[in-house]
């Protein structure tokens, strides 16, 4: 559907020019090219939050079970554990997200510890210093559909290498960035994968109710 004149002129200001820009750029300064676009965008990032939240719960839903088993129930106060996370002291510190999660709730739960956590500590868990006491016993229970030509480790570092782009995905998506950039479909078959490993009916389940791919194939010229 066209844009009205005042759609053209104030739909860009109240964006900001520097936002707008960005799809101005793309679509040689025509104004109603890059409003399209805009549109799309924010359409397609809306979209994005089904397979996100999906892929988010879950892989953190799998990391819990394998904690469940080597570090009990209360993994989130074991100090064994939490000891074992990294603590960078100028990047994300899981070992830090996680105590101050824990200790900032009076009467905090494990659910409440996992809902809290950000998506980083969820990607960190899946490092190779995690092999030895979580992942060479668990990763492929954790993950019963992946294939089976895969070792533990390789699968391990797969999951790893397939999640950090998601993330970055995520929270362009949070703060409201582009994403038309990125190779979308790429993305979202990412997804569809790491999900089609932990359970094929939970990702077939997503792909009957997403709309993403169905965006994607209506990308404006």
């Amino acid at each position: 559907m066209p844009f009205s004149k005042d759609q053209l002129t104030n739909i860009p200001h109240i964006l900001s020019a520097p936002r707008f820009t960005t799809y101005l750029q793309h679509c040689n300064n025509d104004p109603a090219r890059a409003l399209t676009l805009y549109q799309w965008n924010l359409e397609l990032s809306s979209a994005f939050i089904v397979p996100l939240h999906l892929l988010e719960v879950s892989l953190r839903n799998a990391v819990v079970e394998c904690l469940d088993q080597v570090y009990t129930v209360n993994w989130p106060w074991n100090q064994r554990f939490i000891y074992s996370l990294p603590d960078f002291k100028r990047n994300y510190s899981p070992r830090r997200d996680l105590q101050s999660v824990a200790s900032r709730m009076p009467n905090p739960t494990m659910g409440n510890v996992v809902a809290e956590l950000k998506f980083a500590f969820w990607e960190k868990m899946f490092t190779r210093r995690h092999d030895t006491r979580l992942w060479d016993q668990h990763l492929k229970t954790a993950f019963p559909y992946a294939p089976n030509t895969m070792s533990v480790q390789q699968l391990r570092e797969k999951i790893f290498n397939d999640i950090n782009p998601i993330r970055k995905l995520r929270n362009r998506i949070a703060h409201h960035e582009p994403i038309f950039a990125r190779n979308n479909q790429d993305d979202y078959n990412i997804i569809y994968e790491l999900i089609s490993y932990r359970d094929t009916v939970t990702a077939d389940w997503m792909q009957d109710i997403q709309n993403v791919t169905q965006l994607i194939a209506r990308r404006p010229q």
